[in-house]
């Protein structure tokens, strides 16, 4: 059955043309089914260069890239976001903290609408804070929760606070978490992700510029966080969720873990240590893709 994009907008209908100013593309410039209309799985993820090196790594692994061949950036006339494509799928990038990739996530989801994208399955790719987990391990977001451990994002909309639910796909979650144990390269949990308003204090770190509790109190919150189910923290995943859920599009978030925030709050791991934890989520979205297309 098909299952497109639901957008909860009725005020679109009654628009010209729909500019997506962040993403330089708009319907009266852009064919959108041309361009995007096979579009099937949509990654995101912070940083440009990681969403760019993902377009590269599943482009070779579909079979429908070689190595070394470039990628245009389809935002190029922005420096917001970078936006890239092969085949199915679509790369994009978010940048930092809810605000950032709630911009995005209202330009991507009326563009997959504008395309007439059907059976879309939307996955986060990440890094993170672990609690009580080895650095490197990889974390399948059950719930994305806030900074009281409450499965919810609260907004302010026209002066009166939201409430939306942040649950994600359960299906979707087992099906990643069997991929991983086909993969069987490294530890992966399905567990709750704390997504916070800022790095530092809402973090609970304390090597912030400002920081007015202690190592106790740090310890006993991010305790209190274990027990409540929550295993990584992260900045993004609350908006991301009740976006798509709004939406009733698939969706997932895959984080891999830089530290365990129990024994400190600095990344102190190599580079190059860094850059192989960073691409365990993209080679297990990759494995998911090629599984769903039949290639793995």
């Amino acid at each position: 059955r098909e299952n497109f994009i639901h957008l909860c907008n009725p005020h679109l209908e009654k628009m010209k043309e729909d500019i997506l100013y962040h993403f330089a593309l708009g319907t009266g410039t852009h064919d959108f089914p041309a361009l995007f209309g096979d579009v099937k799985f949509v990654c995101v993820g912070g940083s440009p260069s990681r969403m760019k090196a993902f377009i590269a790594y599943i482009a070779e692994e579909l079979g429908l890239g070689s190595p070394g061949c470039d990628y245009p950036n389809i935002c190029a006339g922005t420096d917001r976001y970078a936006m890239y494509k092969v085949g199915p799928v679509l790369s994009v990038s978010h940048g930092m903290g809810i605000p950032s990739i709630s911009i995005m996530l209202h330009e991507l989801i009326k563009l997959l609408y504008h395309a007439k994208c059907s059976n879309i399955t939307i996955i986060r790719i990440g890094t993170s804070g672990g609690i009580g987990l080895e650095p490197g391990s990889v974390v399948i977001t059950r719930q994305s929760v806030d900074a009281t451990f409450k499965p919810q994002l609260e907004q302010v909309v026209l002066g009166k606070t939201v409430i939306r639910s942040t649950n994600l796909d359960e299906q979707l979650a087992k099906e990643l978490m069997q991929c991983s144990t086909e993969i069987g390269q490294f530890n992966t949990v399905i567990g709750n992700t704390m997504c916070t308003l800022d790095f530092y204090e809402g973090q609970g770190r304390l090597d912030g510029a400002i920081c007015l509790y202690d190592e106790e109190e740090k310890l006993q919150y991010l305790k209190k966080a274990y027990d409540s189910g929550v295993r990584n923290i992260e900045m993004e995943s609350s908006v991301f969720a009740a976006m798509c859920n709004l939406s009733g599009v698939k969706a997932a978030v895959v984080c891999v873990t830089l530290l365990n925030r129990l024994e400190g709050d600095q990344i102190s791991s190599s580079h190059d240590v860094l850059v192989e934890y960073q691409q365990r989520p993209q080679k297990l979205v990759g494995y998911f893709i090629k599984k769903c297309l039949g290639k793995a």
